[in-house]
């Protein structure tokens, strides 16, 4: 059992500051990967950080663990976090992410192989031509990467 579900045992539903990082991999072509999770959004790969993990290290294991690709080194573009981000989910957690957002061009192996759970499907895209159903604020997070400019 992972930190956050342990955690959960102790304090319920009640709201908690989760951090998680996310990583704009972007390929030679200039295209940006993006998983398609089970509820149909496209997103970067990302997720929260365990115990004794750097923001580094999670951004890494998750676009691996998620997509298949492994990337070496990271370039911090930013940092999310604030009230309009909140979230309550069904089961009636509720928590404020903070989200520190990287970039990589330093593709180790692009070979995709989706989790099927996390994701259900991954590719490289054009900025120009994103699929739809791609999240507003991955949106807002692929403005900032801005991997076209």
């Amino acid at each position: 059992m992972g930190y956050i579900e342990d955690l959960r045992k102790v304090i319920g539903t009640r709201p908690v500051i989760l951090v998680g990082a996310v990583v704009g991999v972007i390929n030679e072509r200039r295209e940006i990967l993006l998983q398609k999770r089970p509820e149909g959004i496209w997103a970067l790969p990302g997720g929260l950080l365990e115990l004794e993990e750097s923001a580094e290290d999670a951004g890494r294991r998750e676009v691996f663990e998620e997509t298949g690709v492994e990337v070496g080194r990271l370039e911090l573009i930013d940092v999310f976090s604030g009230k309009q981000y909140f979230r309550k989910l069904e089961n009636g957690d509720e928590f404020y992410p903070v989200t520190i957002v990287y970039t990589s061009n330093d593709i180790k192996s692009s070979i995709i192989k989706v989790d099927g759970t996390e994701s259900i499907d991954a590719g490289f895209f054009s900025v120009a031509e994103l699929p739809d159903g791609t999240s507003p604020l991955v949106m807002k997070l692929i403005e900032k990467l801005n991997p076209v400019g």
